[in-house]
Order: C-alpha cells, then structure tokens, then sequence
C-alpha cells in the first residue's frame, strides 16, 4: 500500500530549468540592474552640483546670514556631489532592480504566492521613498533647526559638505528601512514565524525598541529619534492589520489546495 502525501511538488518551470539555466539567468538580470543603475548614474551627475544644493537646502537655510557651506578637504568639491548622484542612480533604480528579483524568482511561486509577492515587492518601493521623503520634508528641517538654535553664542557653523552629505544619507536609510516594519511584518507572519496575535500581544516591547532603534539611528536629540520611533510604531500597526489579512488569504489558499488534492 502506498502512503498518500500532500507534499506539494515545485511549479513545474522550477522543476524543469538545471542549476546552470539559474545561474546565467541570474548573472543576465544582474547585469540589467548594473546597466540600469550606470544608465541613471549617466543622467543625474550631469546636474549632481544642483542636486546637492537641493539636499543641503534645509540646513542652509536655517544658517545665519553670511555663514555657508564649507569642503574641508581640497577634493570635496568633486567627491559629495559625484557621490550624490551614484547613490541617486541606486535610488532611481530600485523599481527596476525588484522587476528584475521579481522576474527572477516568479517561476519558482505558487500562484498564491505570486498574488502575494508582487504587491509587497511593489509596496517595499512606495515605502522606502516614503521613509526619504519624510526624512527630507519633515525630520531634517526640525533636525537642523534644533541643531544650529543650541549652538553656543559667539560659534561660527559652519558645515562641511561631506560630512553632511554622510549624515543625510544615514538618515535617508534609517528612514527608508524603517518604513519597510509593515513588509517585514508580513512575511513574518506569512513564513510562520510569529502570528498576528503573537505580535499584538508584544506590542509593548516592540514600542520600546521603536525607541531603541531610533536612538541608535538618529542624533542624539530627542526630536529625531521621537520621529523616527513613532512612524515605526504607527507603521508597525499596519503591519499587524496587513499580516492578519495576508494570513487569511493564506490559510484560505491552503484549503482549496488541500480540497483540490
């Protein structure tokens, strides 16, 4: 007698394609993303000057009258703004970057899984830029605001470029990153490795880590880290109302596979 077995199989483009058709697969997508990124690096670094004054524009407009920017080292000048404008091609390309991970690895998904993969994928994107642009619109100007207001009297600020340049940039990502708590929410819940009510239940220590994570991420004022902890918190909620939703569909996909067997 033979024992029955509800081991689903991989999709049958998985099973089909040898390790070596994934390898050149591989290395053919990640050529795109090089040439994607090289491609948007050639447009913006013709007006990488522009775009650094742009960026450096919350702060400098909170410095006192006659008092700018300063390149403390002779290669400065040349340095922030091409390195600017490569890690604006990166940002650029990042919606064509997860077409070429999507398209890499939607063989291999069930359909339920790709009813599922493809709208995270696409709103990992959304959210990342969000994390920036608030980062620029809201936190920077109360950032820089507090900054140059505690300075001692009688202080001349100012600013070198590339150190601005490596602070912005951190705070880009530290936002960016945050704002991705509900995507990681729900591949937590959707890998099994929690339960919508499992976080609901440790939402208190996941409100003081919000703090903890802004603290070591932020200045050490607590302005930034306030704006940094409660947007994680508030997106961490919606991450748990996501999760319960994808959990649902989940299990529901479950049990017409299971019927259908």
């Amino acid at each position: 007698m033979t024992a029955h077995t509800n081991v689903q199989q991989p999709p049958p483009e998985q099973r089909e394609m040898p390790l070596i058709e994934h390898l050149l697969e591989l290395r053919s997508r990640l050529l795109k993303v090089v040439v994607a990124v090289a491609i948007c690096f050639a447009a913006i670094y013709p007006f990488a000057n522009e775009l650094y004054l742009l960026l450096s524009e919350p702060l400098r407009e909170l410095l006192p009258v006659g008092q700018t920017m300063i390149a403390t080292d002779i290669t400065s000048p040349f340095f922030a703004p091409l390195k600017l404008a490569l890690v604006l091609s990166v940002f650029a390309a990042i919606p064509y970057v997860l077409f070429q991970i999507w398209s890499f690895i939607a063989p291999g998904l069930y359909v339920h899984e790709k009813r599922l993969a493809f709208p995270l994928l696409f709103t990992s994107v959304i959210l990342f830029y969000a994390g920036a642009l608030f980062a620029y619109f809201v936190v920077f100007p109360l950032v820089f605001g507090f900054f140059t207001a505690i300075g001692p009297e009688g202080i001349v600020e100012l600013p070198d470029i590339n150190s601005y340049l490596n602070f912005v940039l951190k705070m880009f990502f530290a936002f960016g990153i945050a704002f991705e708590i509900p995507i990681a929410t729900v591949l937590l819940i959707l890998s099994g490795a929690t339960t919508p009510q499992d976080l609901a239940a440790k939402r208190p220590y996941v409100v003081v880590a919000c703090f903890v994570i802004g603290m070591m991420l932020t200045p050490p004022d607590i302005i930034s880290q306030t704006l940094l902890a409660v947007p994680m918190w508030i997106l961490f909620e919606f991450g748990i109302v996501f999760g319960r939703l994808a959990y649902r569909e989940a299990d529901a996909a479950s049990e017409e596979r299971q019927q259908g067997e």
